[in-house]
């Protein structure tokens, strides 16, 4: 059998891959505990700026594997506490990518959701098909579906368990970017060797700033994304990138 992930660093780029495709990355919990593994070792090591999330050139993830649920009821699943798994990815401090190819459904959609930036290419799908297994998403799928794409579509796609197509999700805002050509993953890691040559401390700044900002009061989110502002003018690395505009050269920041 196939690891469940594999783990790539190309510099200070990490390519997290999904690795049961034959089960069409399914996710189960051997696979789940793998990735929150995985990202907590990614938080950690210093050398890594940006991680994407791929499932590979086929599929991303089509979803909960439901061999693990079937045969439970409210309180085994609550017993399971599959928010565990995700924790580590909701509180990365890191950015992170998901190239997405062939479907995101369900659990898979939702890990996508979960993630700074969304790339898909011209064969991605993107769906929360909980309703048509008697369910509906428990890992923020009605959620951030909603804040992603109103409630119109929303409602759309988790009342009828239709899927999106890239087009369309680029359109509504799902999306960060299509890719006309090719698998998502190389566009992806363009993108993520740009975000890797940032200077980090902003790049926390404004991860933090969008998360915390996204569901408060207009003005409480403008003193939040103020406060951050003002403290990146103590960094070292403000200083540089000032200066190395100013000298028109290219800044070498340190992360201080």
């Amino acid at each position: 059998m196939s690891d469940p992930v594999s783990v790539q660093r190309e510099g200070a780029v990490a390519i997290l891959r999904l690795g049961r495709e034959e089960k069409r990355n399914a996710l189960d919990l051997t696979m789940r505990a793998a990735i929150a593994s995985a990202l907590d070792e990614l938080q950690r090591d210093e050398t890594v700026a940006v991680i994407i999330i791929s499932g590979g050139d086929k599929v991303f993830a089509a979803g909960a594997d439901l061999n693990l649920l079937v045969d439970k009821g409210a309180q085994d699943v609550a017993e399971l506490d599959l928010g565990q798994y995700w924790a580590p990815l909701v509180r990365c401090q890191k950015p992170v990518v998901a190239a997405v190819s062939g479907v995101a459904l369900g659990a898979g959609c939702e890990l996508a959701m979960m993630c700074d930036l969304i790339v898909a290419d011209r064969t991605a799908r993107f769906g929360q098909p909980e309703i048509r297994v008697g369910i509906m998403p428990g890992a923020g799928g009605t959620q951030r579906l909603l804040r992603a794409v109103g409630k119109p579509v929303a409602s759309l796609l988790l009342m009828t368990g239709e899927t999106l197509g890239a087009e369309r999700a680029a359109q509504l805002g799902l999306v960060s970017e299509l890719v006309e050509e090719g698998p998502a993953l190389e566009r992806a890691y363009a993108l993520a060797q740009v975000i890797a040559g940032m200077p980090p401390k902003a790049l926390r700044a404004i991860k933090r700033t969008l998360a915390l900002g996204a569901d408060q009061p207009l003005e409480v989110a403008l003193a939040l994304e103020n406060r951050e502002f003002l403290l990146l003018f103590d960094t070292q690395d403000k200083t540089e990138g000032m200066r190395a505009f100013l000298d028109k050269r290219a800044p070498n920041y340190k992360g201080k």
